[in-house]
């Protein structure tokens, strides 16, 4: 009993002041304080307020940050893939293109063309495709309806191209112009010319005439293109007369050879 009453006389105390205080608040007697009290608070709660919205400024700042962040990340990585996909598109179509170019020139219901790509030069033309491929040695490499070289090394999955120019090429060939034609042997040079040779004096062969194949090799179609005459070499005491021949491009220049299969 002794420690309900204090509690009961404070409660008292408490709605005697809130009465009180009431009352006072009613008839108007507390304005100035209240305004005095205003006065002292504001500039407090203010700089509260403002602390708080700066703050949420800055977390609000560095969340949009990270936000962009991962979002031009996500977005880089999209651009590549979209790049590398375009590149692969754009590296079909070229193939497609090249597919069909070469059949214009070579009959694919007559001739077995398998697409190669380059992927190296030295001594010798390196393509990607070998053994497993179908590729053997002795095959013909062409482009449209120009004759690269021929396959002298062949792994499972790479093949080795002997070009025109190598010295141990040797290939039966014949050279056309209106006045009619030159025939002789191709054989390889160091460099990047070619030497015609065997050619009969009375045969008549000029300077940018084409030189092409004659089919002989067994492996080589008669008639493709071998190479563009430079310059005639003629000497009285011999017995044949000789032509420079120059490739009528750069093999750097290609992407894409084909071998022709059995």
């Amino acid at each position: 009993m002794s420690k309900t009453i204090p509690d009961l006389k404070i409660l008292l105390i408490l709605l005697f002041f809130s009465l009180t205080f009431l009352v006072l608040d009613k008839i108007n007697l507390l304005n100035l304080p209240k305004q005095l009290a205003f006065y002292i608070t504001n500039p407090i709660s203010f700089g509260i307020y403002d602390t708080n919205r700066n703050v949420g400024k800055q977390f609000y700042f560095v969340f949009q940050a990270r936000f962009a962040a991962q979002e031009n990340k996500a977005l880089k990585e999209q651009v590549g893939q979209l790049l590398s996909e375009n590149a692969n598109l754009r590296k079909k179509i070229a193939e497609t293109e090249a597919q069909l170019s070469q059949e214009k020139h070579l009959d694919p219901d007559t001739y077995n063309l398998l697409p190669t790509r380059l992927i190296g030069l030295s001594r010798y033309l390196k393509i990607n495709k070998g053994s497993l491929s179908g590729v053997k040695m002795g095959q013909a490499v062409v482009f449209k309806n120009n004759f690269i070289g021929k396959i002298v090394l062949v792994s499972p999955s790479a093949s080795s191209v002997e070009l025109l120019t190598d010295p141990d090429s040797k290939v039966a060939a014949f050279s056309q112009n209106k006045e009619g034609q030159a025939k002789g042997v191709l054989f390889g040079q160091f460099g990047t010319e070619i030497l015609m040779d065997k050619i009969l004096h009375e045969e008549k062969i000029a300077q940018g005439d084409l030189v092409y194949s004659e089919g002989l090799e067994g492996f080589l179609p008669r008639g493709l293109i071998l190479g563009e005459v430079i310059e005639v070499l003629e000497r009285e005491n011999e017995v044949f007369k000789q032509a420079k021949v120059t490739p009528v491009f750069d093999i750097r220049d290609l992407d894409l050879v084909f071998v022709i299969q059995e």
